[in-house]
């Protein structure tokens, strides 16, 4: 499902003439500057609803961009569709002195699909324009107006959106009727907002003053679970969307609205289609293989294209339509998944979800229409329930992978919403297990074979290898493991899809001159696929620890070493512990043989931020271990 994306960069409010008096870079006090490559000067918005289908944005930002990191910054993006209408846009860039260099104005700005090449029919497009300068520092002046023909997804505000850049100044205003009811949270704002009440207007202020940059962590929690960044999302009661009208103050009223509004009545099929279909689960009585088998069955009928109409881009594609096209995207392939489990008895849920790898839940405490990106389909059975990503010919039956699993999701049915959570890829799961088979000669070169098991969120590690042709997954696989001079041939990949899917693959190698010689010695590095990364070290961490996913990597190495070697020297086996995992290697020599071996196993979860030290020494010993070299001579 396509995510509506209103304003979520570049919100302000009132109108002004281009005046620049407080604008030259000797004025922003000195604690704005630390940190910062880029500085929100003055930045005000205000959303005026009017009424359901009339909501006024207006916006004005003053921004400081002091060296070319903070370019990106500088960018204003603005997303419009049938629902969304520009009334204006200007904009004016001024020197350190607060001097101007040139004006612009809408016809300046590129306009283009705000989607990707792959969508069928779209309605969203973007206004956008990158300021010209070559000196810095530099000040950019946006101004415009919008309106909004519905009120379902209204603005959402962001005092301090990116580390490395200071606020000055940012206001956020919103103002609508004393009758109408919305909703607000408040997450990381400092007290609460203002509330006026007149006779005719209600509103509702808040602002963020002189708030320095902060040093970008490694391994920070994702803004929106962890709260770090001051934000309000406000949600009125009563909306209406391209006509749709209704209304909703919780997750079980949401849900309901969703099923009865898009869903229910774009669930008919042909005759032709549902004998078809029960043909196809004709003499099996079990519920999951007749679930897997019209899944399998979706699979191979359909293919993913984005199409980005209907409301907004939130109401699927009818389910006779996908049938007869063969195509459709998320929304339109889940619920024609549904209509089909549905037409031989089998209960399916409709679950939006914000999909990505790294994962992100939907609030169980604030509902809200422009939560999630993608839709998923659960289906209930007696001992389990199953999930089903319907976009993929690839994916195995009910198997997530780490795109989807272990967050919230938001099921729509006909009794309301429901919360339900996504199975766990757990550390145990996430597996990969390597061994190779290596042989040494005289000069150093290596020639053998590895094979690699992967599971869990590992499944997918060579997924962009499938239906490649075979001089460029050999490309790919180079690109992959960055070992200078290696090539590889007689590649094999294979994909088990049971329920606990698994991929295989193996291939010969040849790396010339591995073992490095110096004088009469070789210096033979033993981990040459799988090397732990380093972990920049961070003092005064303010961000707590978050790891997103764990995993468990097991290699095992069996090396030939050549006639007539003399061990000069061998490292030790190694052993680390740490509350973020551990790390163990062996290193045995039988006779030419030397076998090397390796597990790690690291700990998803969130960590306080005084224990990063320990996680950074953690990581960087690891990674000096795997530097691990053995030295002999001929």
């Amino acid at each position: 499902m396509k995510k509506l994306m209103l304003l979520l960069l570049f919100l302000g409010t009132t109108f002004s003439c281009f005046s620049q008096p407080g604008y030259a870079v000797d004025q922003i006090p000195a604690s704005l500057k630390i940190n910062a490559n880029s500085v929100i000067r003055e930045m005000e918005t205000k959303v005026e609803m009017r009424d359901l289908d009339q909501v006024l944005i207006s916006v004005k930002k003053v921004l400081t961009v002091w060296n070319k990191n903070g370019d990106p910054r500088a960018q204003l993006a603005i997303h419009y569709d049938k629902s969304t209408v520009i009334q204006r846009i200007k904009g004016q860039v001024l020197d350190e002195f607060g001097k101007l260099i040139y004006k612009f104005s809408q016809s300046e700005f590129n306009d283009e699909s705000a989607v990707s090449n792959g969508s069928l029919y779209v309605d969203y497009r973007v206004k956008y324009y990158s300021p010209t300068v070559m000196t810095y520092p530099y000040t950019v002046i946006y101004e415009y107006e919008l309106r909004n023909k519905q009120n379902l997804i209204l603005p959402e505000w962001q005092g301090n959106p990116y580390p490395d850049q200071s606020v000055e100044s940012n206001k956020y205003v919103f103002i609508a009727k004393p009758e109408d009811e919305v909703r607000i949270k408040e997450s990381n704002y400092p007290g609460k907002g203002e509330v006026l009440t007149a006779e005719k207007t209600k509103s509702y202020t808040w602002q963020l003053s002189n708030k320095p940059a902060r040093k970008k962590e490694p391994f920070a929690p994702d803004p929106d679970s962890d709260n770090y960044i001051a934000t309000v999302k406000i949600a009125a009661k009563q909306f209406s969307y391209y006509g749709h009208k209704g209304s909703y103050k919780n997750w079980e009223e949401l849900g309901k609205w969703v099923y009865d509004e898009l869903i229910k009545n774009r669930q008919e099929l042909p005759e032709s289609a549902l004998q078809e279909v029960k043909t196809l689960v004709n003499g099996i009585n079990d519920d999951q293989e007749k679930a897997k088998k019209i899944y399998e069955y979706v699979q191979k009928k359909t293919r993913y294209i984005s199409v980005q109409i209907g409301i907004g881009g939130f109401q699927p594609m009818p389910a006779a339509e996908v049938q007869q096209t063969a195509y459709g995207d998320c929304k339109a392939l889940v619920n024609y998944t549904q209509t089909l489990l549905k037409s031989v008895g089998i209960p399916s849920l409709y679950c939006v979800v914000n999909a990505g790898n790294v994962k992100k839940d939907i609030e169980p405490d604030f509902a809200g229409m422009e939560q999630g990106n993608h839709i998923i389909l659960a289906v209930p059975l007696k001992t389990d329930t199953l999930w089903l990503e319907c976009t993929s010919s690839e994916a195995p039956f009910g198997f997530l992978g780490d795109f989807t699993d272990d967050r919230t999701v938001f099921a729509c049915t006909p009794e309301g919403g429901k919360i339900l959570r996504t199975p766990k890829l757990s550390t145990a799961m996430n597996q990969l297990q390597s061994n190779a088979t290596l042989q040494i000669d005289s000069l150093g070169n290596i020639t053998g074979q590895l094979k690699a098991i992967s599971s869990g969120s590992q499944y997918n590690n060579y997924s962009y290898l499938i239906g490649q042709p075979a001089k460029e997954q050999l490309k790919l696989l180079k690109d992959s493991y960055d070992i200078d001079n290696i090539n590889f041939s007689d590649f094999k990949l294979s994909q088990d899809k049971s329920l606990t899917p698994n991929t295989a693959l193996s291939f010969n190698l040849e790396i010339p001159k591995y073992a490095a010689k110096n004088n009469n010695l070789f210096y033979l590095e033993l981990n040459i696929f799988n090397k732990g990364r380093t972990v920049p070290e961070v003092k005064n961490r303010t961000l707590k620890v978050y790891v997103n996913r764990g995993y468990t990597d097991e290699d095992e190495l069996i090396y030939q070493l050549p006639a007539g070697f003399k061990l000069e020297a061998l490292p030790n086996s190694k052993q680390i512990n740490s509350a973020f995992g551990s790390y163990s290697s062996t290193i045995k020599l039988e006779g030419k043989t030397l076998i090397y071996k390796r597990k790690i196993t690291i700990k998803d979860g969130t960590y306080p931020a005084e224990q990063y030290q320990e996680f950074s020494t953690f990581m960087n010993d690891i990674n000096t271990a795997d530097h691990s070299r053995v030295v002999y001579k001929l």
